[in-house]
């Protein structure tokens, strides 16, 4: 299909410069938003009003013309009469749906009881070349969705709220951080070395210092600096870089929240998720129980809390420190051995067997120390670590530790990491030296937090798939002259 401007629309341009109208002037009057004026249509009714927005689907009856126009806020009907608009009504199919319009007239009912604007000005704001999805039934399409977000979001009402939802879950978790005395930070998206996650990084290079530099996979390391530094409570909202597949749980490019608070450790940080998604659950919903995908889950607090070792033990019948049960679980269900050693490969025979199943919302305790670098040891167990992972419908949500200041201790599990890196494509290449620098100067014992905000939008939405909370998420880029999908005409 094509995307060139419209033949039709290209006439109506025509038409509009022998008439002399601008079809995208620089300026335009100051509407007021639509909704308001629907919801107090008695008080407003004999008065005067500005609206501005998209002209939906407009129905012609001879001597008057109706449509809705919509704006953020929501949408009101509009009515074109040839009696009240004059000189303008020959000109009246200039304008079509999908241009932008602002119209000023008075406020009052149809015979019918609708909340409506009658026009006896209309000024044309934005000559759209291309037309809306038909009959505003909204495009079906997923990926022409995706790639055409700007159409699906005024085509889409129910696409527009959910990112509106993100809007305010953001507004709500700096208030809430705020509020406890977390103060908000930014740290470098270009890294000299890659670390604080396991993930692939992508590279790029900086031709003045003639360096490779990657796009960060976890601002964590950054933050912890700042806890050295003397700044107790720290956080930072924002983007992190993972070269790694694309699902309805993945995009490359997503948005994580990191908090890291001084003097404090994952039992703390537990307590504080609860009360944050707590608080989120209300702000979106009203109430702390909610649907998922058809499924009920409780944002109210105690949450569930389940030790690592006893679910994989339930999930699989033997020990997670067992090397040969194992080595012939993993064959059984078909994950290839990387030569990582036991402790990585039951590490994924978990993903596998345990994570899908977990519904939560649920407290995953005590992670095997070879699979959390970052985190401190537990006192209980020197096997384990003090580490977290919330799930809530198979979806890891969040991820906390305590966080490991022993600057010696982290040294050595750095250079385990980095004598794998040649068989694990995840694996961090080199140590990050000057972290272990900072760590020497001493960082006192922290608790520190990593929540998937994409992820937990998508349980807060309803949204099936990542890319639905993702505006702009990345898509494979086709061919010049080449679109897939139903066309919007």
């Amino acid at each position: 299909m094509s995307f060139e401007p419209h033949p039709d629309r290209l006439q109506k341009l025509e038409a509009l410069a022998k008439e002399g109208i601008p079809p995208w002037p620089a300026r335009s009057p100051r509407p007021e938003p639509a909704a308001p004026l629907v919801e107090k249509i008695d008080e407003r009714e004999g008065t005067r009003a500005v609206v501005a927005g998209r002209l939906g689907t407009i129905r012609d009856f001879g001597k008057l013309r109706f449509a809705h126009i919509h704006d953020l806020s929501g949408k009101i009907q509009v009515v074109f009469s040839r009696e009240r608009l004059g000189e303008w009504w020959p000109r009246r199919k200039l304008v079509e749906a999908g241009d932008i319009v602002a119209v000023k007239g008075e406020v009052a009912r149809t015979k019918k009881g609708e909340p409506s604007v009658w026009a006896d000005e209309v000024t044309l704001l934005s000559k759209a070349l291309l037309p809306p999805p038909e009959k505003w039934h909204g495009l079906k399409d997923v990926e022409i969705r995706y790639r055409r977000r700007y159409v699906d979001l005024f085509a889409n009402p129910e696409v527009r709220r959910v990112f509106l939802v993100r809007s305010k879950v953001l507004g709500v978790i700096r208030r809430f951080l705020d509020d406890r005395g977390f103060l908000e930070v930014e740290t470098p998206l270009l890294h000299p070395v890659a670390g604080g996650a396991a993930a692939r990084p992508f590279i790029t290079h900086h031709n003045t210092l003639d360096m490779d530099l990657y796009l960060r996979i976890a601002p964590e390391l950054y933050l912890k600096r700042l806890l050295v530094g003397g700044l107790e409570r720290v956080y930072e909202l924002g983007r992190v870089f993972r070269n790694e597949g694309i699902s309805t749980r993945h995009n490359p490019e997503f948005t994580i929240l990191e908090t890291y608070q001084a003097y404090g450790d994952y039992n703390q940080v537990m307590e504080m998720v609860e009360e944050l998604f707590h608080e989120l659950a209300l702000a979106v919903h009203g109430k702390t129980t909610f649907t998922y995908q058809g499924e009920e889950i409780s944002f109210q607090a105690p949450f569930e809390r389940r030790r690592y070792l006893d679910l994989f033990r339930e999930a699989n019948g033997f020990d997670f420190f067992d090397a040969d049960r194992v080595k012939a679980r993993a064959a059984e269900l078909g994950i290839e051995d990387k030569g990582l050693g036991p402790v990585s490969l039951a590490g994924e025979i978990f993903e596998e067997t345990v994570e899908p199943k977990l519904a939560g919302p649920v407290f995953v305790l005590d992670y095997p120390k070879e699979l959390s670098p970052l985190a401190k040891t537990s006192p209980e167990d020197p096997r384990l670590v003090e580490r977290f992972e919330l799930f809530v419908r198979g979806m890891e949500m969040a991820n906390a530790f305590s966080e490991l200041n022993d600057p010696l201790d982290q040294e050595e599990r750095f250079k385990e990491q980095v004598a794998r890196s040649g068989k694990d494509a995840e694996a961090p290449k080199e140590v990050d030296t000057d972290y272990l620098v900072a760590l020497r100067y001493g960082m006192p014992p922290a608790g520190g937090l990593g929540v998937g905000i994409d992820r937990l939008l998508m349980v807060l939405t309803d949204s099936p798939s990542i890319r639905d909370v993702i505006l702009f998420p990345l898509l494979r880029r086709l061919p010049a002259g080449e679109e897939e999908g139903e066309t919007v005409e």
